[in-house]
C-alpha cells in the first residue's frame, strides 16, 4: 500500500515537473517570437526616419544648384519661370520635411514617417500632438506604441475605398495621464468582440497588439480598443 503511495506521488510529481517545464518553454519561445518582432519593428521604424533625413540631405546637397538655375532665370527676367520652379521646390521640400513638432524628437520622426507613408496610400491624416518633457514611459516604447497603432491603422485603411480612408491621431495629456488615441476607417460592416480582432490579426500584427498591450501594463498603464461599423478606435493611457 504505502509503495503504491509513493508511485502515486511520484507520477503526480512528474506531471507537474513535465507542465512546468512545458510552460517554461513556451513562455521563453512566447519571449523568443516577442524579442524577434521587436528588431524587425525597430529596424523598419530606423529605416524609414533614415530614408527622410536622407531624402532631406540630398535636397540640401542640391541647394546651390537650386539658386544657380533660379539667379539664371532671374537674369533673363523670367518671372513666370522663376514662381513655377520655387513652387516645384517647395512642394519637393514639403514631401520630406519632418513638419510634426510634438516636443520630441522620437516621436517627430516616427509620426512623420507614418504620415508620410500614410499620404502615398491615399489616407487622409488628421493630427494633434504634444508631448509633454518629463515622461515616465521611455522613447524607445512610446515609440513602438504609436508605430505599431499607426501601422495597423494605414493596414486597415488600405482596404477601405479612397474616398473612405482616414486616420485621426491625438496624443497628449488628459487627466494628469499621457493620452494617445488612434481612430481609423476600416471594412468592418459589425462590431466585433476584442477576441475576434485579436484572433484576426495573425503574424506581425497581431504581435503588434500584444506589444502594445505589455508596454502599457509594464507602466500600469490601459489599453482600451473600439470598433463600430467603418471605425476602429484604440486608446492608451501611460502615467506620467
Amino acid at each position: 500500500m504505502q509503495e503504491r503511495i509513493w508511485v502515486f506521488i511520484g507520477a503526480v510529481v512528474l506531471v507537474l515537473f513535465t507542465v512546468l517545464v512545458t510552460a517554461y518553454l513556451v513562455h521563453r519561445r512566447e519571449e523568443k517570437r516577442m524579442g524577434e518582432f521587436q528588431d524587425i519593428i525597430l529596424k523598419k521604424q530606423r529605416e524609414e526616419v533614415q530614408n527622410i533625413y536622407q531624402t532631406m540631405r540630398g535636397w540640401r546637397h542640391d541647394y546651390h544648384n537650386h539658386m544657380q538655375i533660379i539667379k539664371a532665370y532671374l537674369d533673363r527676367n523670367q518671372v513666370r519661370e522663376t514662381l513655377d520652379y520655387l513652387e516645384h521646390l517647395e512642394e519637393d521640400l514639403d514631401s520630406i520635411d519632418i513638419a510634426i513638432r510634438t516636443g520630441n524628437v522620437s516621436v517627430d520622426a516616427i509620426l512623420s514617417s507614418k504620415v508620410s507613408i500614410a499620404s502615398k496610400r491615399k489616407i487622409e491624416v488628421n493630427y494633434k500632438a504634444v508631448v509633454p518633457k518629463e515622461l515616465q514611459v521611455s522613447d524607445v516604447h512610446l515609440c513602438a506604441i504609436i508605430g505599431n497603432l499607426l501601422d495597423n491603422a494605414i493596414e486597415a485603411c488600405e482596404k477601405v475605398e479612397e474616398s473612405k480612408r482616414f486616420i485621426r491621431v491625438y496624443l497628449g495629456v488628459f487627466k494628469g495621464q499621457l493620452y494617445i488615441s488612434v481612430t481609423n476607417a476600416t471594412n468592418a460592416t459589425r462590431r466585433r468582440k476584442l477576441y475576434e480582432l485579436i484572433t484576426e490579426k495573425q503574424g506581425e500584427h497581431g504581435l503588434g497588439l500584444k506589444r502594445i498591450d505589455r508596454i502599457a501594463a509594464s507602466y500600469d498603464g490601459y489599453v482600451n480598443r473600439k470598433n463600430e461599423p467603418g471605425v476602429f478606435a484604440t486608446e492608451v493611457l501611460l502615467p506620467l
